[in-house]
C-alpha cells in the first residue's frame, strides 16, 4: 500500500511511559477478566446461527430481486454487508481460540468463514497476533496496524513522503480506497509472510481457489449481474465497515504509544484501545468489538461475555468511552505527538 513507500526516520525521541502503577493496575485487570475465558458452547452455535442464516438468506434475496430491481437487490446486499461484519468478529474470535473450546473447531470454523469474508485465515491470523503483541508500540509498527507516525518523524520526511502520508490518512483512502484493496487485491496473497513458510501461502491459495469456484458458480448461474450488483457491494461495505472499527479502537486523541523499553503489552492493551460506545443494534452487528480495551487487555474472551465483563466491573465501563459522534472526529488526528501524548491533526503539528 501507500504506506510500504513511507521510510519511518529514527524520531530520536522517546516517549515518556504511563506510571508503574497504570503498568500494574493493567496486569492485574488481566488475571481478574481471565474469569471470563471460557466460551459457552451453545451460545456460540446459537450465535454462530442467527448470523450465518441471514446472511445467506438476504444473500439469496438479493439474487433473487435483481428480476424485480437492480436498486433493492443493491440495498439488501449493503444490507447484508453488516451480517458479513459479523461473520467476520466470529473468525476473528476463532483466530484468538475464544469461540469454540476445541482449537480443531476454531481452526476449521475460521477456515469456512474466511472464503465468505475473502479473508484467509491462517494468515489473518498471525498478522493479527503481531498486532496484539505490538499494539502501540512505536518500534514495532508496520503490520497488522494503521501506519501511524509521529510529529518529529512526519517533519523529517520529504515532501514527496510528506504527500504519500497525508494521501494513506486522507478518509477517502483510508475508508475508500483502502478496503477494497485490502479485501479484494492485498489479502490474495501473504506478501508480508514470504519468509514465514508455506502455511500461509497454502492458506491464502486455498482461500483463493475455493472464493473462485464460489464466485464461478455465482457467475455461471446468474452472469455478472449477481457478482456486481450483490457480492461486491456487500463485501466493500463490510470491509469499509471493519477497517473504521479497527481506525477508531486506537486512533483517538488519548490513544497510548511508546518506544521501547518504556513500552508495556498490559499498559498499551488498557491505555491504547478504545471503549467504542454505540446503539445496541450496531454492537450486536459488531459483536461487540468496540469493547476493545477489555478485548486486548484478554482476546481469549469470547465476545458475548465481553458485555458481561463490562456489567461486573464499572471501572472497564467508563474507560476510554467514545461515543459514535466523537468518533466522527477521529479523522482529523493524523500524527502521535510525544511531548503531550496525544492524537494531534497536520495543523496542529505545524504549531508544535
Amino acid at each position: 500500500m501507500i504506506y510500504d513507500a513511507i521510510a519511518i526516520p529514527n524520531s530520536g525521541t522517546r516517549a515518556q511511559s504511563r506510571s508503574a502503577y497504570e503498568a500494574q493496575d493493567a496486569r492485574i485487570w488481566v488475571r481478574v477478566l481471565g474469569r471470563y475465558r471460557e466460551p459457552l458452547q451453545l451460545r456460540s452455535a446459537l450465535e454462530l446461527l442467527v448470523t450465518l442464516v441471514p446472511f445467506v438468506a438476504l444473500w439469496a434475496l438479493a439474487w433473487s430481486s435483481l428480476s424485480v430491481s437492480y436498486s433493492l437487490a443493491v440495498a439488501l446486499a449493503v444490507l447484508n454487508g453488516g451480517f458479513l461484519v459479523r461473520l467476520f468478529a466470529i473468525q476473528h474470535d476463532c483466530g484468538h481460540g475464544s469461540f469454540f473450546k476445541s482449537r480443531t473447531a476454531n481452526d476449521w470454523m475460521g477456515r469456512a468463514l474466511g472464503v465468505l469474508t475473502l479473508t484467509p485465515y491462517a494468515v489473518w491470523r498471525r498478522t493479527h497476533s503481531v498486532h496484539h503483541a505490538s499494539s502501540g508500540n512505536l518500534d514495532k509498527r508496520g503490520m497488522g496496524d494503521v501506519l501511524t507516525l509521529t510529529v518529529a518523524e512526519y517533519r523529517a520526511l520529504s515532501p514527496l513522503g510528506r504527500l504519500r502520508y497525508r494521501l494513506y490518512r486522507h478518509p477517502l483512502v483510508l475508508f475508500g480506497l483502502g478496503p477494497s484493496y485490502l479485501f479484494l487485491v492485498q489479502n490474495r496473497l501473504p506478501l508480508g509472510l514470504t519468509r514465514s513458510g508455506w502455511t500461509y501461502w497454502a492458506s491464502a491459495m486455498g482461500t483463493n481457489l475455493m472464493l473462485l469456484l464460489a464466485l464461478g458458480a455465482v457467475g455461471y448461474a446468474g452472469g455478472a449481474s449477481p457478482l456486481l450488483l450483490v457480492f461486491l457491494p456487500t463485501t466493500i461495505v463490510a470491509a469499509s465497515i471493519g477497517v473504521w472499527l479497527f481506525y477508531v479502537q486506537h486512533q483517538f486523541e488519548e490513544t497510548s504509544w511508546d518506544s521501547d523499553p518504556e513500552w508495556q503489552l498490559h499498559d498499551a492493551a488498557l491505555h491504547g484501545s478504545s471503549h467504542y460506545v454505540l446503539p445496541g443494534v450496531l454492537r450486536w452487528f459488531t459483536a461487540n468489538i468496540g469493547v476493545h480495551h477489555v478485548h486486548h487487555l484478554q482476546s481469549r474472551v469470547p465476545f458475548y461475555r465481553l458485555p458481561e465483563i463490562l456489567r461486573d466491573h464499572p471501572e472497564l465501563n467508563e474507560a476510554q468511552r467514545l461515543t459514535l459522534g466523537e468518533s466522527l472526529k477521529t479523522v482529523r488526528l493524523q500524527l502521535w505527538d510525544n511531548r503531550s501524548r496525544r492524537l494531534v491533526s497536520f495543523a496542529e503539528a505545524t504549531s508544535l
